[in-house]
């Protein structure tokens, strides 16, 4: 049955694909940009002439995307080109970024409208009439709340015409790259004066006349060395220029030369150098000694611990068999639970197929780990449930759930759906389908996060990759480790119910959990886009329920089923059309001065942090998302609470919401820094620290009591 629920969402996902790349445009407008894909060809498309292409950012008054070096927080904007064979785009020529300050904080980046333009070359024996480029965006805009967006653009060029209708955009965007002089000598020397960690003296020699005697904003193109917020001491002995930086106490780099940009005076002379560095770098400090060393008991344990590799697979062990427990998972083991009961009796399949399951449920652990390790080490923000941050993703979900419900509940059976070879592939091949459920039990099971867990999967993302698979690999054991036990032992396999007539009531009754999850994952899309794109892919699947009955009808004739089918798969067809481009909307952020859970709860930001500890008040920090189904419980039980609330108030603790539904490189480093790889996260700041004790994921209310009246 799974096995054929996944073909036909692969089929469907397929559509989807290419309905999205009917969608990319020169133009992409957000709430809070508009994104526009540019081209600058003044002498015609030809090897060997200047060409240029851009992405084009205009944001809204106070928005803001970042540098190659964002600073202290945020994401570089990224772009992915496909052209024709042979010609090739190169890296963005950065415009010289602005400083933004954002509480203790310093980021770099652009706000009001800024280009970044990327050189173009032809072959000499491209011939084409027309240059077809199509570019996929990545961007991370941020305010108060940082969203990350993205942008499917196309653009068709003819060769044989001038290309300058943006002609001042890119003069724009040219002028504000920085230059590099000829004669410009640069010199850096590391030193363990001047600041906590250390300081980098910068010296340069021969800059123009023109800026010599200037002040300047001095910026390194490479993160991890200095200390953004710092301030730069400068001065001028003579010709030569001297700045000092102070390193960063979390440094992660010791380059052997520092590309630095200098801009200068107005800020229209942006100048770059790149400074050999001369002598030895000091002791870079551990990225997590800070928190190692905080003397704040829940922070410290919370990186801490586990301290070994050991302990590390205990807790992943105990928590993958916790993770039975979570609502989100059990639709799907309730399909398992069927299965060993329709061979109980029959040990040879019982053994082979918790066997498969085990194994679909550990390898899939081990492949989402290793997919989320090589994004981590390619630069994404992510952490653990991140698939189900992707509207797609849930959307293909709440897909097969409503498939796998309607066929429980009796509407249709895959046979009636699907070529024979294809229909009888359960049976010819019934270790296939337990796989399989385990496959789709880890894809669902992922974002809940049960106890012993959220320190666990923390400490594992910070181990090299080989350990930190094998706790994965625990995890994935822990989960499969109660039906491999009932599968193997026959003894405990002696305890299952024998088949007989209520496993029919029993198919259709587990259809409901089923229709219960595609409730919740289509209250997850809407918070994640918007109400219309959850109606939508509501009436798809009403529309999909259609069709599965027409052709699942036994009463339908060859001829009726024939016309009924072309009716519904017609419907289905314009129902898409409408669903998939709503899964392109980003849910708006809420306002500065609320939230959606009301005005008690502010939404999350390092600066709000910074501001109300540093004015003497405590903040209690609930980092969560829609999709994390223990986050919900705990914000409709213990975080609702009349009593704990009214404690809330009386001590004055600032409240503040972190949502992760939609990807958020700000919560990712913040949950990095914190020892945690997802959510549910609870974090306790007393007055005038920036360093929180972490509650456990399960949370109640003497618990946040006793914290609070620690402080």
């Amino acid at each position: 049955m799974l096995t054929r629920a996944l073909l036909l969402s692969l089929a469907v996902a397929t559509s989807s694909s290419a309905a999205f790349a009917a969608l990319a445009s020169n133009v992409v407008t957000t709430p809070q940009v508009r994104a526009e894909l540019v081209a600058h060809a003044p002498e015609g498309i030809a090897a060997g002439k200047p060409m240029w292409l851009g992405l084009k950012l205009t944001h809204q008054p106070h928005w803001h995307t970042y540098w190659k070096n964002p600073g202290d927080s945020g994401l570089p904007t990224t772009l992915a080109w496909t052209l024709p064979a042979g010609v090739t785009a190169g890296e963005i020529d950065w415009p010289a970024p602005r400083r933004l300050p954002i509480g203790p904080l310093m980021n770099h980046g652009y706000e009001g409208t800024v280009v970044l333009p990327v050189p173009l070359s032809v072959p000499p024996q491209f011939n084409a009439a027309k240059l077809e480029v199509q570019l996929q965006a990545d961007w991370l805009v941020c305010k108060e709340v940082c969203i990350p967006e993205s942008g499917r653009f196309s653009l068709s060029l003819p060769t044989q015409a001038s290309v300058a209708t943006h002609a001042a955009d890119f003069e724009a965007a040219l002028a504000a790259r920085p230059q590099q002089p000829a004669g410009v000598a640069a010199k850096a020397e590391p030193t363990s004066q001047g600041a906590p960690a250390g300081s980098l003296v910068v010296q340069v020699d021969g800059l123009p006349a023109a800026v010599q005697g200037s002040q300047a904003e001095v910026f390194s193109e490479l993160a991890g060395v200095v200390d953004h917020a710092a301030p730069v001491q400068q001065r001028w002995q003579g010709s030569t220029y001297e700045a000092r930086l102070a390193l960063s106490p979390q440094r992660s780099e010791s380059p052997a030369l520092l590309p630095v940009v200098m801009v200068f005076g107005d800020g229209k002379t942006a100048l770059r150098v790149e400074a050999a560095v001369q002598g030895a770098w000091p002791a870079a400090v551990p990225a997590a000694a800070d928190l190692q060393s905080s003397p704040e008991p829940g922070l410290q344990a919370a990186a801490a611990a586990p301290a070994s590799l050991g302990a590390a697979l205990l807790l992943a062990l105990l928590g993958g068999a916790l993770l039975n427990l979570m609502p989100c998972v059990f639709p799907v083991l309730s399909l398992k639970v069927m299965g060993f009961a329709q061979h109980a009796g029959e040990h040879r399949k019982l053994w082979s197929g918790g066997l498969a399951y085990t194994a679909g449920v550990v390898l899939s652990f081990v492949a989402l780990a290793g997919l989320l390790l090589a994004l981590r080490a390619a630069g994404e923000q992510l952490g653990w449930g991140f698939q189900l941050q992707s509207p797609g993703f849930v959307a293909a979900l709440a897909l097969l759930f409503t498939l796998i419900g309607l066929n429980l509940a009796g509407v249709f059976e895959f046979s009636t759906l699907l070529p024979s070879g294809l229909a009888t592939l359960r049976a010819r091949h019934p270790v296939v389908d337990s796989f399989l459920t385990g496959v789709l039990a880890v894809g669902v099971a992922s974002p809940c996060t049960a106890p012993f867990m959220g320190v666990a999967l923390g400490v594992a993302l910070s181990m090299p990759a080989a350990q930190a698979l094998a706790v994965f690999a625990a995890l994935g054991l822990g989960m499969a480790l109660p039906y491999l036990l009932v599968t193997t032992l026959p003894r405990v396999a002696g305890w299952l119910p024998r088949p007989g007539a209520w496993m029919v009531h029993f198919k259709v009754a587990m259809a409901f959990p089923m229709f219960a999850t595609v409730v919740w994952l289509l209250w997850v899309l809407g918070q994640q886009t918007s109400l219309d794109a959850a109606a939508a892919w509501l009436g798809a699947l009403v529309v999909l329920a259609f069709v599965a009955w027409v052709f699942g009808n036994a009463g339908f004739g060859r001829t009726g089923r024939l016309g009924w089918g072309a009716v519904a798969v017609g419907l289905l067809a314009v129902a898409l059309s409408w669903a998939l481009p709503q899964l392109h909307g980003r849910a708006v952020a809420a306002p500065p001065g609320g939230s959606a859970a009301g005005e008690r709860w502010q939404p999350w930001s390092p600066q709000k942090v910074a501001e109300a500890t540093a004015q003497g008040r405590p903040v209690f920090v609930d980092f969560t998302a829609a999709w994390c189904v223990s986050c919900q419980f705990n914000k409709r039980t213990t975080l609702s609470n009349a009593g704990l609330l009214a404690d809330f108030e009386q001590r004055g603790v600032v409240l503040l919401r972190a949502d992760w539904t939609a990807r958020d490189a700000t919560i990712a480093a913040e949950l990095q820094r914190l020892g945690r790889s997802g959510v549910p996260v609870y974090a306790l700041y007393a007055p005038g620290t920036n360093t929180p004790r972490l509650l456990s994921e399960i949370l109640s209310v003497d618990e946040v009591r006793s914290a609070l009246a620690s402080l």
